[in-house]
């Protein structure tokens, strides 16, 4: 099976507060990009990498890869004005022939590679694979009168990446008009009626986003180094 892999990492970061955007600050002695690319290659070094960026961001990449000595085979592609729309670019730039594909946050760095792999295995045979994490804390649900009821956290998954599909099926499913409810490919893949396929992740597999993430993330990569 052909497969390929979009990280996508077409935002701005503005919640982290500095001049440059979380996917390229620095952790462990690389951009955060730089590990997740990496992950990928080691776990499924047969498929395409496509790496969805703002457009302006394309030349600052390019320096950022010279300056690393960054080698790992990977094609740029620009992003769109919301994650739907640099998704939908990035599967619009897959290889013909290409039969399974993962979708992930390009800063989400610390993925395992059993869960990548999982991924393309449960996608080739249910047509999706998505990576969840049971919740630990109890929850509540609140109402509009500012009332709140206990949920069965049982009953519940926190969604990360890898998002892993078919790529006929996910081509099929993001040729639709993006809507409010659309918060990841699993809901775009789901709004076709198809029912989406869940796989273990790992609790480590954080999406950074602020400084406090950097904070864990410096701690998870000197873990790793023990």
């Amino acid at each position: 099976m052909k497969k390929a892999a979009i990280l996508v990492a077409g935002g701005r970061g503005t919640r982290m507060g500095g001049p440059v955007s979380k996917q390229y600050l620095p952790i462990g002695g690389l951009p955060v990009l730089m590990h997740t690319l990496g992950i990928f290659y080691q776990a499924v070094p047969e498929a395409e990498l496509i790496l969805v960026l703002p457009a302006d961001d394309f030349a600052f990449w390019d320096s950022l890869c010279k300056t690393y000595r960054f080698e790992i085979p990977h094609r740029v592609v620009a992003g769109g004005n919301s994650r739907f729309q640099s998704v939908r670019n990035g599967l619009q730039a897959l290889t013909s022939g290409t039969q399974l594909v993962a979708i992930h946050d390009g800063v989400r760095p610390f993925v395992k590679e059993e869960v990548i792999r999982e991924s393309f295995e449960v996608a080739h045979q249910s047509g999706s694979a998505v990576a969840v994490v049971a919740l630990k804390d109890s929850i509540r649900k609140l109402s509009d009168d500012g009332k709140s009821s206990f949920r069965e956290r049982q009953r519940y998954r926190l969604v990360q990446t890898p998002q892993t599909f078919q790529v006929e099926k996910i081509l099929k499913a993001f040729q639709v008009t993006e809507i409010p409810e659309f918060t990841d490919d699993a809901t775009v893949y789901e709004h076709q009626g198809w029912q989406v396929s869940l796989i273990a992740g790992n609790p480590e597999n954080i999406k950074i986003t602020t400084p406090e993430d950097m904070e864990f993330a410096e701690f998870l990569i000197s873990k790793k180094k023990d």
